[in-house]
């Protein structure tokens, strides 16, 4: 059996409420595990530790399992470069503190 590298305590927690998140919404949808592995193409070993975040699942299958549930478009957008706070911060520093025309461009066509 392959070994996980140990996670930082916020990621295991995520994982935790993700897996819980998507237990809650298969039993709000009144989904039985038999059928919902089987929608997802997953045993309901698999299903029990997506429900528990377990980290050693794919993303493939926490994917498929949010789309059984009609939840696929948040998938999408985990990562979207518009919510992301501090890579943004980081562009607006690099960017110039004034332009510079260069000197092709500052002559004038004869």
């Amino acid at each position: 059996m392959r070994k996980t590298p140990p996670l930082p305590l916020p990621v295991k927690r995520a994982l935790a409420k993700l897996g819980d998140d998507i237990r809650n919404a298969r039993l709000r949808r009144r989904i039985p595990t038999t059928v919902m592995a089987e929608r997802a193409f997953i045993t309901r070993m698999t299903l029990r530790k997506v429900e528990r975040g377990d980290p050693s699942v794919s993303l493939g299958i926490y994917a498929v399992v949010l789309f059984v549930l009609g939840l696929p478009p948040r998938i999408a957008d985990l990562a979207d470069a518009r919510s992301d706070e501090l890579g943004l911060q980081l562009e607006d520093e690099r960017l110039p503190q004034r332009i510079r025309s260069s000197k092709k461009s500052a002559r004038s066509p004869t």
